[in-house]
């Protein structure tokens, strides 16, 4: 599977980017940049990392940030207005997997970790980001997993922090009908280096590659879905 054809134009349009040295966010600021905004790439690794899949062009500037502080993200949401002067688009993507124990035996420290990463960044970008959004008749879309839609066993963490996620992203909707469109995306599992690290002997070809949920990103923040808020869409490919 490829990325995409469908072209959108984005021109003169400001486009935030959380968790954009990773696998997912490093294709979601390729594919917005590709539709032509210029596109503000958050993170806390920083494009010289070892780590980092980000690599800047002059339509790309890197805000290092820390998204789980508030001060943090209420100061990057000023840089960004200051450096832009608009914000069009939030693509939450900021986020990370881990399996880990039953509820019973599970250490707090790691249920609010995943809390932290996966849903609390989420909530103070879009809650610092909503003023610039509603100026523009913006659009949210941030990143759930098809796994938040049941329990699991050894997961839970991850499975209630992402089930967050699609209720943030319908109670953005419900309170800003009209104003901001809120969305979001499910993957099942992502074809990235990390999955294929610590799955190896999976069944790599029905992965979704990051591009291909960057397409629907993408779209969901283009006029095409204006009449599309409060979705969990599914882009589960064939895994």
């Amino acid at each position: 599977m490829t990325s995409s054809t469908v072209e959108f134009d984005f021109e003169g349009t400001v486009a935030v980017v959380t968790g954009a040295s990773g696998a997912l966010g490093s294709a979601v600021v390729d594919r917005f940049r590709d539709a032509g905004a210029t596109v503000c790439a958050v993170d806390v690794v920083a494009p010289d990392e070892e780590e980092s899949l980000l690599e800047p062009d002059d339509r790309t500037e890197f805000y290092e940030t820390d998204l789980t502080d508030e001060d943090d993200v209420a100061d990057l949401v000023d840089r960004v207005v200051d450096d832009h002067g608009r914000i069009d688009h939030l693509l939450n993507v900021a986020g990370t997997w881990r399996g880990g124990d039953p509820i019973g035996e599970t250490d707090i420290a790691e249920f609010e970790f995943l809390l932290d990463v996966n849903l609390k960044t989420a909530f103070l970008t879009s809650k610092h980001a909503l003023p610039q959004l509603e100026e523009s008749e913006g659009a949210i879309v941030s990143v759930s997993a098809r796994s938040s839609l049941e329990g699991g066993e050894g997961d839970g963490p991850y499975r209630i922090s992402k089930a967050g996620i699609r209720l943030l992203t319908e109670t953005l909707a419900e309170e800003n009908a009209g104003a901001v469109r809120a969305n979001c995306v499910m993957p099942s599992v992502i074809d990235t280096p990390m999955n294929r690290e610590m799955m190896p002997d999976a069944a790599h070809d029905s992965w979704v590659e990051p591009a291909e949920i960057a397409d629907v990103m993408v779209f969901l923040c283009s006029d095409a879905a204006a009449v599309t808020s409060g979705a969990a869409v599914p882009v589960y490919g064939e895994a």
